[in-house]
């Protein structure tokens, strides 16, 4: 190993200063707003926001029932998601003994709110109908999310308090400025916030951080063998939500998954690293970012992030 890739000689004091913004706006939150909620799926960058919020309130009295995260967990369910992460989730949402919401978009396509265009179709995009009816649910006026700035250009110029209007949409063209770290989260009735606390991290130090606290994750995310086909650049998982199609040959290569969502449209990554000081030395040399190596939904268009977040979605 080259001794100046290796993690333990690169510095992280810059992640307490990351995990101290991050306890504040998580604080703040729960300061000002009546019914927010912590959006948590089981992958990395919601688990580090877990620990950071462990931090932020401390561990649950299991004997009272008090203190621990003030507020539920939150997450849309596509059906179509990995069982190593939805297990995963589980098991930490009963581990801290937090309130734990599952909504599903098998749900919505029974209550007809979403009509899929074809069988095969990704729920992905349609889970903003979803998370809108529990929103709406549960009268949430705050939503906690994992986004990072560096995952993808519509990310990177959204506001760490992202308001939305009564219909759920964002207005990029009509963000509130954050001077001074001082953010104004007036509503009017029927309107909320996304807030994204570790906003200003960077992939690097969200596995920095995994490392130094020694946060446990889902398997997928270490390096593993599975069978994959290359299509469009992208090495996609063969299951039977995604076969192989006319002409093409799986091979099977070690791999692992630099994010995790619906099996649809995210691909693993070429890796043989099995531990998080291995993923830090990857993460140095990467030079294109976890979504662009990842996410098919993210390839349809330039803009289909900032399309999605318009119409309501993380």
């Amino acid at each position: 190993m080259n001794s100046q890739a290796n993690p333990h000689h690169l510095s992280n004091t810059h992640l307490d200063a990351l995990e101290e913004e991050t306890i504040f706006i998580l604080r703040e939150v729960a300061a000002v707003f009546e019914r927010p909620t912590l959006l948590f799926s089981g992958g990395k960058d919601s688990l580090v926001l877990l620990k950071c919020a462990e931090k932020a309130f401390g561990a649950k009295n299991v004997s009272t029932g008090s203190g621990g995260i003030p507020y539920p967990l939150l997450m849309i369910d596509t059906g179509h998601n990995f069982h190593e992460v939805t297990d995963f989730r589980d098991f930490r949402a009963q581990e801290l003994g937090a309130e734990l919401i599952v909504r599903n978009v098998e749900d919505s396509m029974k209550r007809g709110t979403v009509r899929l265009s074809h069988p095969g179709e990704s729920r992905n995009v349609h889970q903003s109908v979803t998370l809108l009816e529990a929103i709406e649910e549960f009268r949430f006026d705050a939503l906690i999310g994992g986004a990072r700035r560096d995952e993808e250009k519509a990310r990177a110029k959204e506001r760490i308090f992202s308001h939305r209007d009564s219909f759920g949409q964002w207005q990029p063209k009509a963000q509130r400025p954050e001077l001074w770290t001082l953010f104004n989260t007036r509503l009017q009735p029927g309107e909320h916030f996304r807030v994204f606390p570790i906003s200003n991290w960077t992939e690097l130090d969200v596995w920095q951080y995994i490392e130094r606290e020694k946060i446990a994750l889902p398997s997928l995310y270490y390096t593993h063998k599975r069978e994959v086909v290359e299509r469009k650049g992208l090495l996609v998982p063969v299951t039977e939500l995604t076969p192989l199609k006319a002409g093409e040959t799986a091979e099977m290569r070690d791999v692992r998954f630099r994010t995790v969502g619906d099996i649809t449209c995210t691909c693993p990554v070429d890796s043989f690293a099995a531990t998080a000081a291995d993923i830090v030395i990857e993460t140095l040399a990467a030079d294109v970012s976890e979504r662009g190596a990842t996410r098919m939904d993210d390839k349809t268009s330039e803009a289909s992030m900032e399309k999605r977040k318009k119409d309501g979605y993380f």
